[in-house]
Parts: C-alpha cells; structure tokens; sequence
C-alpha cells in the first residue's frame, strides 16, 4: 500500500514563544561575567560529564533554552543518544553510566533541588570519593553555573530550536 504524502495531513505545529526580553542586551556586564565564569567552571572536567550535568539540570529546571543546547552539544561531541533520552530516568537506567558519572549526576540533582534544604552527606560523599577535591569543586562549580543560566533563560523565556552546536563555546 502507497501513501500519497501530497494528501497526507502535514502536521501543524503549535506557533513559537517569544522571549520576554534579550538577557544579553539588557544586561550585558552580567551576561559576560556568565560567560566567563562559565568558562572557568568547565576547566578541568571531562567534557561528555559537563554536559551530562547541564542536560539533568536543564531537565529538572525546565529550560528547553539549555535543554536544547546542551543535548546538541553533547550529540555533536560525540555523546550516545540513548545516554541523553535516559537521563531523566537515570536510577532505573545506571548501566548506561559509570559510577562517576551517578555520583555527579546525583550531587547535581541535590545541588539543583534544593528544597529539603541541603546536600545530602551520603551524595556529597559519593560525589567526593569518585572525585579529587580540585575536580569536584570544578563540578559544584559547574552545577551552580548551569542551575543560574537556567533560572535566566525561565525567566525570560528564551526560545529552544534554534541553537547549532558550540554556537556560544
């Protein structure tokens, strides 16, 4: 049986948001220091588990902006899709990571939701006996950065789609 893709009903997608304001242009000393400091928290971690720490916290953030970019990122520097699509299921999928990489998805996690009021011994512990003090302060580092880029791009309702890979590297 032949389908006829002239007579198929195309699909109509919902119209796109637009953002409430341009972060950068308005703020544009705040937004290079960001910049920056992203740059710095990154120094010295592996690139596949920095991206994996921006797309859990992107996740449990709800930035589609972030969530966008950094699962782009992630596919174009070589990471597995399968890795990503289960990474908002990771403690019923762990064999698709390493034990490092739980403990800093876990420590990312208590890092973002911060609701009970702190960081669990038992994830910090984890977290520090998977990495070297330097390393895992780079990591905290690096969560803090992504969870304060999400709660920008929320805010102004930056819009997801149109990012290509190491667009803002």
């Amino acid at each position: 049986m032949s389908t006829d893709i002239s007579t198929e009903k195309q699909a109509e997608y919902v119209a796109e948001h637009t953002p409430r304001m341009q972060f950068a242009e308005h703020a544009p000393e705040v937004y290079k220091a960001m910049v920056r400091l992203d740059a710095a928290a990154r120094r010295g971690l592996d690139p596949t588990l920095y991206e994996l720490v921006k797309i859990r916290a992107s996740q449990l953030n709800h930035c589609a902006f972030c969530l966008d970019m950094h699962t782009k990122d992630a596919l174009a520097a070589g990471e597995r899709v399968e890795r990503i699509v289960q990474l908002s299921a990771w403690e019923e999928s762990k064999h698709f990571y390493t034990e490092r990489e739980l403990a800093a998805i876990e420590l990312t996690e208590a890092i973002t939701v911060l609701t009970d009021g702190f960081v669990p011994d038992e994830v910090y512990e984890r977290a520090a006996k998977q990495f070297e003090e330097p390393e895992l302060a780079q990591l905290i580092a690096a969560i803090t950065v992504i969870n304060a880029w999400n709660r920008i791009g929320v805010s102004t309702r930056m819009v997801p789609g149109h990012y290509r890979p190491g667009q803002h590297a």
